[in-house]
């Protein structure tokens, strides 16, 4: 590591996250090759955002309860720091009910016959009947019904640490869901909590590019060879893909 850039678990947490998400994005989600076309509609469509704050946005596909457990879990799947902001501040939520709008989150470009196998070897593909719409209203339905089960407040109205303490249940797969896997949700959630982060602003997420600007990633610039073995900082700021710069 640089001797310019200090070592921090946070920083190198993201550093490495975002070399994941490329690979994530275009064989999951349907937002990297195949979505281009989409992207190039003139008329406003779902994952080509207007700029909003992320505070003001209002969902498109989630209800106001289930929003409020995306913006609370995603908080706290990337914390604010004294780094800088977190997941909730750079509108992964918001990136993600965009996502609910395209033929990725409702199965249009999978494959979704049977037979399905829960159970079957990773190298066999995803095997569970649901699309990502259905897992994120299932998965969350469930999640706020346990809450109320066990006598808590809404999940997005609990403390931190117990908010933690359900999303690590997830995780494990320890708290069970009727109508999902568990870590199945939790999966999703989190590779989607990633890629709103990381996300090119046009997406909806990684909102004024705090995401590169944490990690040094110079974003959509057109050339920056000149400083990959450089082992330094960049000194230039991001660059979108709408031209902004952070």
């Amino acid at each position: 590591m640089s001797e310019h850039v200090p070592d921090n678990p946070r920083r190198d947490f993201l550093r490495k996250t975002l070399t994941l998400i490329p690979v994530v994005t275009v064989a999951s989600t349907g937002l990297g090759l195949g979505a281009s076309a989409v992207i190039a509609e003139p008329a406003r469509s779902p994952n080509v955002p207007e700029k909003t704050d992320a505070a003001q946005y209002q969902p498109a596909f989630f209800t106001v309860d289930e929003y409020a457990f995306l913006q609370a879990a995603v908080s706290r799947l990337i914390p604010a720091d004294e780094l800088g902001a977190g997941a909730l501040e750079a509108g992964a939520a918001e990136y993600i009910d965009r996502q609910m709008g395209t033929p990725y989150a409702s199965g249009a470009l999978w494959y979704m016959q049977g037979p399905f196998d829960a159970d079957a070897a990773p190298e066999l593909g995803y095997q569970l009947q649901l699309n990502p719409q259905q897992i994120y209203r299932l998965g969350i339905a469930g999640v706020l019904g346990w809450c109320r089960a066990q006598g808590n407040k809404p999940f997005h109205e609990q403390s931190a640490a117990q908010q933690d303490r359900v999303l690590a249940a997830l995780e494990a797969g320890d708290l069970v869901l009727q109508d999902v896997p568990a870590k199945a949700f939790f999966s999703l959630l989190l590779q989607n909590t990633r890629e709103g982060f990381f996300c090119d602003p046009v997406h909806g997420g990684n909102k004024g590019m705090v995401g590169w600007k944490q990690i040094g990633f110079p974003g959509a610039r057109a050339d920056f060879m000149d400083w990959a073995e450089r082992n330094e900082r960049y000194p230039f700021p991001p660059v979108s893909i709408r031209g902004e710069r952070a």
